[in-house]
């Protein structure tokens, strides 16, 4: 049993001080690591409040999977070299590694794939795999040309295949050059969607309305067709987001652009 004479210690009030503040240490701790963390954490983020650097942003987001052009009807088709069709169908996706694509010269994404062999590679490009559409989405591109693409691609990353020679064009016979061009087919507002309106206006990106979405879509067809193209064609910064001019795809012709925007309309009434 305890001794009834024992007397209680008592605390000084230097002991009860030191006691208070080794209490309120370890929380004081704790707060400062958490916000040094979501400092550092904001500072490392885009700030969308300023119109240069969303557009920038937005800009990468949006580069187009492939890119449309128009050409001259009547003219000859001349063929191009791997890097030439690199530069002008594949670098969106090739160049950032977007929806999974090897990035070039990367050995370690480039590694399995040339393992595959020559042959394979080209089957792949040529009929699509995974997320890439078949012939990177430029369907005039020729099996020649899109073997050199892979060539070139591949031996960026350590392979060493060997790519067609490109053909010397044939001269146009007098009587063809001088015979009358045929009009030039009707801009396919399906296909500029597909290949460059599809990442914001199927996902709602940016702002976007999306395709089909007859509530988004009501107030803008509201506003007529003249100022759609004019939006479209120009770019346009709202509340809701921005687009940039031609969608982001300056080497598409206005007729393209309106027909985009045809098709899209049309999803939406």
């Amino acid at each position: 049993m305890a001794d009834p004479n024992a007397k209680m210690t008592k605390a000084t009030p230097q002991e009860v001080m030191v006691s208070v503040v080794l209490g309120l240490v370890a929380p004081l701790i704790a707060i400062v690591l958490v916000l040094t963390l979501v400092n550092k954490i904001q500072s490392s983020q885009i700030d969308t409040d300023s119109p240069e650097i969303a557009e920038k942003a937005v800009l990468k987001n949006i580069a187009p999977v492939a890119v449309l052009a128009a050409r001259e009807a009547g003219a000859q088709r001349v063929e191009r070299g791997g890097e030439e069709v690199y530069n002008a169908v594949c670098m969106a996706c090739h160049t950032s590694g977007a929806l999974g694509a090897p990035k070039l010269g990367n050995k370690g994404d480039w590694g399995a794939r040339i393992a595959q062999g020559y042959d394979k590679l080209i089957e792949n490009a040529i009929n699509g795999i995974r997320q890439m559409p078949p012939r990177g989405g430029d369907a005039e591109l020729s099996d020649a040309e899109i073997a050199r693409t892979v060539a070139y691609m591949a031996n960026k990353a350590g392979a060493n295949f060997k790519a067609p020679e490109a053909a010397a064009p044939a001269a146009a016979a007098p009587e063809t050059a001088a015979a009358a061009a045929p009009a030039a087919p009707a801009a396919d507002g399906k296909a500029v969607y597909s290949n460059t309106c599809a990442l914001c206006h199927a996902s709602g990106m940016a702002g976007a309305p999306k395709a089909g979405d007859k509530a988004g879509w009501a107030p803008r067809i509201a506003q007529g067709n003249d100022m759609l193209y004019k939006h479209a064609i120009e770019g346009f910064t709202g509340k809701a987001g921005m687009m940039p001019p031609k969608g982001g795809n300056t080497s598409l012709a206005d007729a393209d652009v309106k027909a985009a925007v045809d098709y899209m309309v049309g999803l939406a009434k």
